[in-house]
């Protein structure tokens, strides 16, 4: 099976090496130091399971890798508009797009059942440059959890002691393509699972990205030091009632143990991705991480002062640091 991973930096690279060790013929798209590293001394990946090296086909140029069997996109959501071309590059006649990244995807509303399906998300995908290029209909939901950097040009560390994909159809099916990269995954040495309600998947990881990645924006410090704060736990509560109430009334039923989710968040020392884009001034997910979660309770008619704030605040942050224009 051909995949191309789109984005190999922390998690694309690690993605792209477990896929590799499970049989797939992988390439990847990646730019600048890292991508000539690739190219000259392959992948390297520091992980629980121990240090993996493939060697691998890599390119700047989608065009140059050819159709493949799957894509599996791994860039911060602000790139996704520029790259919704070099993605169509990549496609065969059925080739499916697996969009595997923190946030509100652009695809949410399609195959929604209810007043908001075929809804598009005009901030996430401006003039509509993924829906015309890609397509809803390649498209295959994912989520990772795998907290991990790219150390030096080709070699990424993996701090997540148990490194996870979800994929999902925007239907609800359980599909083989969905299924075929869940296999490769797993034979590759990482759990891996379809899911038949990926929305609900998202949300999970949505509602502590929220606060804690708000929390930690504004703090400019790891969760551990975060949820240190007494008023921070209670913040970070109320910013998850207020998601879960949103996620309900659009269909999905996230998980609503907000104190064993701020309990387990609030011993990690990893700092979140959106903060580190903060530190090393790179643009930051605002709006598919922040922005539109409390776009979709505006929708949803849920009220949400705690998140509203918060969120107005990271804007406020990213913005007078030259990283949002939104």
């Amino acid at each position: 099976m051909r995949v191309c991973v789109y984005g190999a930096g922390a998690i694309g690279g690690h993605l792209a090496v477990r896929f590799a060790r499970g049989g797939a013929d992988v390439s990847v798209v990646a730019r600048g130091a890292h991508l000539a590293a690739i190219q000259r001394d392959g992948l390297y990946v520091e992980a629980v399971d121990g240090s993996h090296h493939i060697k691998l086909e890599a390119s700047d140029d989608p065009a140059h890798l050819g159709p493949q069997d799957a894509v599996v996109v791994t860039v911060k959501a602000p790139s996704l508009p520029q790259v919704a071309l070099g993605i169509r590059a990549l496609l065969g006649g059925d080739t499916g797009v697996a969009f595997v990244m923190n946030g509100i995807p652009w695809w949410y509303f399609h195959r929604l059942p209810g007043k908001l399906e075929g809804r598009r998300l005009s901030r996430i995908d401006p003039e509509d440059a993924l829906w015309r290029n890609v397509g809803p209909e390649r498209v295959i939901g994912g989520v990772v959890y795998a907290a991990s950097a790219v150390t030096a040009p080709g070699v990424i560390e993996v701090e997540q002691p148990r490194s996870r994909v979800v994929f999902g159809e925007p239907d609800g099916r359980v599909s083989h393509r969905a299924e075929a990269l869940a296999s490769l995954l797993r034979a590759g040495g990482i759990m891996s699972e379809v899911s038949a309600d990926i929305r609900t998947e998202i949300w999970n990881k949505l509602i502590n990205n929220l606060a804690g990645g708000t929390l930690a924006v504004l703090a400019g410090a790891a969760p551990r030091v975060v949820y240190a704060e007494p008023a921070c736990v209670a913040a970070g509560e109320r910013v998850m009632q207020e998601a879960a109430a949103t996620a309900e009334a659009l269909g999905s039923k996230p998980n609503r143990d907000f104190r064993q989710r701020i309990g387990a968040t609030a011993r990690l020392d990893h700092k979140p991705s959106i903060l580190q884009d903060l530190e090393l001034g790179r643009p930051m997910e605002i709006d598919g991480l922040f922005d539109a979660p409390l776009q979709l309770a505006h929708l949803a008619g849920i009220a949400a002062p705690t998140l509203e704030l918060l969120v107005a605040l990271a804007k406020v942050r990213a913005r007078s640091a030259g990283l949002y224009s939104g």
